[in-house]
């Protein structure tokens, strides 16, 4: 399997690409063609499809999120028998609801998802949500709940199977956009496709200014002299298994996209500080200032709008928010760490409502968002005030080709257990099988009419649009 890699994100000039053009060459090194239709772009234009998958890292307590409880039901004096202590009023904070929330706004009508109340603001955009409740994710372990949902494959251990579903997506669609997929700050997979589907990966914003703006450092090394040179050597059998497909093909094309992106000065479109009309309404959107540091959960969600609206990526795999792996009495600090990225997300989710598509409608039209996390947290709070890893999760798509104000699954009412439902139907069957990460990733493939036999699961067809 080839595994992408964060490499150094040096800026080249002229003969300074090999640096710079490793963040695009990943894993490529020894195969692949990398962004082969990058070089076919003539200019930035947007996907018609676009792809969101969030990551909220850490396990997060679903109660507070996509999968509610009723307090008055779930009391503490039922505890023993449910199973179930929502505990929204030990948060003792007045900007949480102490019940689920189910919206009712004018123009949309009532919704029929009930939210924690973490989710805030993003729940008045129930209009475009599924949410799926009742996964079973057969692990307790952070890194094999969060490679399962990244890839809808069990791991091998603690090892990713298979390809991310962006590199997916990708590697299926070809989109001929600069940079057809970013990974900020998660791992990404390809073990099927050529290079053009790895994913730039970047650890935070910075990282990705860097990657695209030039300096004027000259690479004082004869690496680049000898890979350019190797093009026109006679090829041996050693040099065919490491040229024709291998260094001298990645990076001549990982040059070629490299020059590309300087010419297209795409740096500048991140450069959300800058004293201009286009830069105050991006900070406007989000709530960001003019400081320059946007390392935050808004600044993360200004840099997805922004790769999506200016065509420079099709798929973006984000770790939105994090400080969820919390086991002590941290019901605040957990509620306040997933309201932080849920308002980040409601940002880019009005940001994308607002704004038109050239291919018409606006790009929410267009746009797939996945939201998920590794795991959930226990139902009970355990004796130091805090929750524990738990086997059921839920998550939320939202955007084109889903079905819109709509609950697929649910968990137990003792102890929140993932359930059995006729997958053909959504109907709870206690013969019927369970939701697993993979019945979501083949969903999001089969809602852009994509091939998703490599998931050897169906969709979960009622929440296709």
């Amino acid at each position: 399997m080839k595994k992408n890699r964060l490499d150094e994100n040096h800026r080249p000039e002229r003969r300074t690409f090999l640096k710079a053009a490793a963040g695009f060459m990943g894993s490529t090194l020894l195969g692949g063609l990398p962004f082969r239709s990058f070089a076919q772009a003539a200019a930035l234009a947007p996907a018609d499809r676009c792809f969101v998958f969030v990551y909220f890292n850490g396990g997060w307590d679903q109660l507070l999120a996509f999968d509610p409880k009723d307090p008055d039901e779930f009391t503490a004096d039922r505890a023993a028998e449910t199973r179930i202590l929502p505990g929204y009023n030990l948060i003792g904070d007045s900007r949480f609801s102490s019940i689920p929330l189910r919206p009712d706004i004018s123009g949309k009508g009532r919704s029929n998802i009930d939210f924690g109340p973490a989710v805030g603001r993003l729940a008045d955009h129930f209009d475009l949500m599924t949410v799926v409740r009742g996964i079973n994710m057969n692990t307790l372990g952070h890194e094999v709940g969060y490679r399962y949902f990244l890839t809808g494959k069990m791991p091998i251990g603690s090892a990713a199977r298979g390809s991310s579903t962006a590199t997916e997506i990708v590697g299926q669609m070809k989109p001929r956009v600069p940079i057809s997929n970013i990974a900020f700050n998660v791992e990404s997979y390809n073990d099927r496709y050529p290079g053009y589907a790895n994913a730039l990966r970047v650890s935070r914003k910075d990282d990705l200014l860097l990657t695209l703006k030039p300096n004027s450092q000259v690479l004082d090394s004869e690496i680049e002299k000898q890979l350019v040179d190797f093009r026109g050597q006679p090829i041996n059998c050693e040099q065919a298994a490491y040229g024709a497909r291998g260094v001298g093909t990645t990076y001549q094309n990982s040059r070629d996209q490299m020059q590309q992106v300087m010419t297209q000065q795409l740096e500048s479109s991140f450069r959300f500080e800058l004293n201009n009309d286009d830069m105050a309404a991006v900070r406007q959107r989000y709530g960001l200032d003019q400081s320059g540091r946007y390392d935050n959960e808004a600044g993360r969600a200004a840099m997805v709008g922004t790769a999506l609206k200016k065509g420079i990526a099709q798929c973006v795999t984000i770790n939105l928010t994090g400080g969820l792996d919390t086991h002590f009495g941290t019901q605040l600090t957990h509620a306040s760490n997933q309201r932080r990225g849920f308002d980040a997300l409601a940002s880019l989710v009005d940001d994308l409502r607002a704004s038109q598509h050239p291919s018409g409608g606006t790009f929410m039209d267009h746009t797939t968002i996945m939201v998920f996390s590794e795991f959930s947290r226990t139902p009970l709070i355990n004796s130091s005030g805090g929750r524990d890893h738990h086997i059921s999760n839920s998550c939320m798509v939202m955007g084109a080709g889903v079905k819109h104000n709509y609950v697929f699954g649910k968990s137990g009412d003792i102890g929140m257990a993932p359930g059995t439902f006729d997958l053909r139907t959504g109907a709870a069957n206690p013969n019927g099988e369970n939701i697993l990460p993979e019945h979501v990733i083949a969903t999001v493939l089969a809602s852009a009419g994509l091939d998703y036999s490599i998931t050897r699961v169906e969709p979960l067809r009622p929440i296709l649009a």
